[in-house]
C-alpha cells in the first residue's frame, strides 16, 4: 500500500485554516473555536453531531460550529480524504451582520449537505487560498462561500442554557486550562458529587470533564503556536506533560502535528 500523502495545513489568509487530509484514523469526540466547513474528496466517514449520527461521502459537504462536539471514523478499511476551511468567528459574524436582516443569533449550519452551489463555492474558495491568489479575489470567494451557507444551510441558533453545576464545572476549566483541578474539587465547586459531575458534563456536552480539559488545552496550545511560541514552550504552558504529549494528543484529534501546524505560520 502507498503512503497518504503529508496533510497540508496552512493560514493563507487572516482568521481562516485551510487544511487537506487523507487519512484512514478515527478522531474522538473534540470541538473546535471555530466555524468549519470542508469537502469528502474520496471514501467516506460516520460522525456523530449535534443532530446525531451522520455519514458523508465522496462530494458531500460536512460542517461545524464552534464548540460542538463531533468526532469522525472512516466507513471502509481505505480511509478518506478531505479538505477543511476553519473560519474564525468573528469572521462569519461579521459577514452575517452585513447579509442577515435583523439578525438576533450567531447562525449555525447542519453537519452534512450535498449541494452543489456550495460545493462550488466551497472549491473555488479553497482553490484560490491553496493558490495564494490575491486578497480581493479570496476576499470575494470569502464572501460568495458565507452567502451560499446563510442561504441554503444557515438556522438561528436556539440557546439552551447549561445546568448552573456543569456551566461553573466548564468555566472552570475555561480559566485555567493548564491546571488540572482533580474531579473531586471540580465537583466540590459544582456542588455535586464525582458521579454526578461525570453523568451530568457527559449528558450535556458528549464527552468527560477530562476530555474537555484535553481539549482546551490543544485549543490554548494552538493559540501560543500561533504567537510564535516554540511547540516545547507552547506543551509546557498549556499544562501538557512534555512536547511528545502535546504532539500525540494533536495529531489524534486534528490529524496532523503542532509541527505542521506552526509551519504554516513561519511561511
Amino acid at each position: 500500500m502507498s503512503p497518504r500523502p503529508t496533510p497540508i495545513v496552512h493560514r493563507p489568509a487572516p482568521g481562516v485554516l485551510a487544511t487537506s487530509l487523507d487519512s484512514a484514523q478515527s478522531f474522538p469526540r473534540h470541538a473546535h473555536d471555530t466555524y468549519g466547513i470542508g469537502r469528502v474528496r474520496r471514501g467516506a466517514q460516520r460522525s456523530w453531531s449535534a443532530a446525531g449520527w451522520v455519514e458523508a461521502g465522496p462530494g458531500d459537504l460536512v460542517m461545524v460550529n464552534p464548540g460542538e462536539v463531533h468526532d469522525g471514523q472512516p466507513l471502509g478499511d481505505a480511509g478518506r480524504s478531505w479538505q477543511m476551511l476553519y473560519l474564525e468567528p468573528a469572521l462569519v459574524e461579521a459577514a452575517a451582520d452585513e447579509m442577515l436582516a435583523s439578525r438576533r443569533s450567531v447562525p449555525m449550519w447542519r453537519p452534512v449537505a450535498s449541494d452543489p452551489l456550495l460545493a462550488d463555492a466551497f472549491e473555488r474558495l479553497h482553490a484560490r487560498l491553496a493558490s495564494r491568489a490575491g486578497a480581493l479575489a479570496c476576499d470575494e470567494a470569502q464572501l460568495s462561500l458565507l452567502a451560499t451557507l446563510f442561504a441554503r444551510h444557515a438556522a438561528p441558533l436556539q440557546p439552551r442554557g447549561a445546568a448552573p453545576a456543569v456551566a461553573r464545572a466548564r468555566q472552570r476549566l475555561d480559566d485555567d486550562p493548564a491546571h488540572d483541578p482533580g474531579l473531586a474539587a471540580l465537583a466540590a465547586e459544582a456542588g455535586l458529587s464525582r458521579f454526578q459531575l461525570l453523568r451530568a458534563f457527559a449528558r450535556e456536552l458528549g464527552m468527560t470533564p477530562h476530555a474537555y480539559l484535553v481539549q482546551r488545552r490543544l485549543a490554548l496550545a494552538r493559540g501560543l503556536l500561533d504567537a510564535g511560541d516554540s511547540i516545547a514552550g507552547a506543551a509546557a504552558a498549556a499544562g501538557f506533560a512534555d512536547q511528545a504529549h502535546l504532539t500525540r494528543l494533536f495529531r489524534r484529534s486534528l490529524g496532523f502535528t503542532p509541527a505542521a501546524y506552526a509551519a504554516r505560520a513561519r511561511r
